[in-house]
């Protein structure tokens, strides 16, 4: 696939409720699709699952809504972005996972995707990225910036 190609047939699908997918992909589909396309950074297919429950305002979740680049009705990137419901020092809204086929790798679709998301989020955005994944300076060509080093406590 060229880089003209990618570009000019890509479409973005805006899904902000379970009604919203589009009739070529479901909902676990798109868990599946995330999964094999983030290797080898990849979440466990329920953790994934889980994260499109709290998108969808279950389990007390805020919302959100997911982008979906889509070429001849096969998905080849995706997005799931949360809203937090807070302001300042959390931002407002969490890119919870933005994968891409391998195939179409470097032919802009992930960035494409993400400035569509940035541009329909109220505020600051945030995402985790280990310090060895290559998609680290896509995000720093489009403006996100180191402010934290992640910690967590595990039990």
């Amino acid at each position: 696939m060229s880089d003209n190609t990618a570009t000019t047939t890509l479409q973005i699908h805006q899904i902000h409720t379970t009604d919203d997918f589009p009739s070529w992909i479901t909902r676990d589909q798109l868990a599946h699709f995330l999964h094999e396309s983030l290797k080898p950074y990849e979440d466990a297919v329920p953790d994934i699952k889980g994260a499109l429950g709290y998108v969808f305002g279950e389990d007390g979740g805020r919302g959100g809504f997911i982008l979906i680049g889509e070429i001849d009705r096969k998905p080849v990137g995706a997005l799931v972005m949360l809203h937090t419901g807070m302001k300042g020092y959390i931002p407002e809204d969490i890119l919870l996972f933005i994968a891409v086929d391998p195939s179409v790798r470097g032919l802009g679709v992930g960035g494409k995707i993400i400035k569509e998301a940035i541009a329909l989020c109220p505020g600051d955005v945030k995402l985790h990225v280990e310090y060895d994944n290559p998609a680290k300076r896509l995000y720093e060509r489009i403006g996100f910036t180191t402010k934290y080093a992640e910690m967590r406590f595990h039990k």
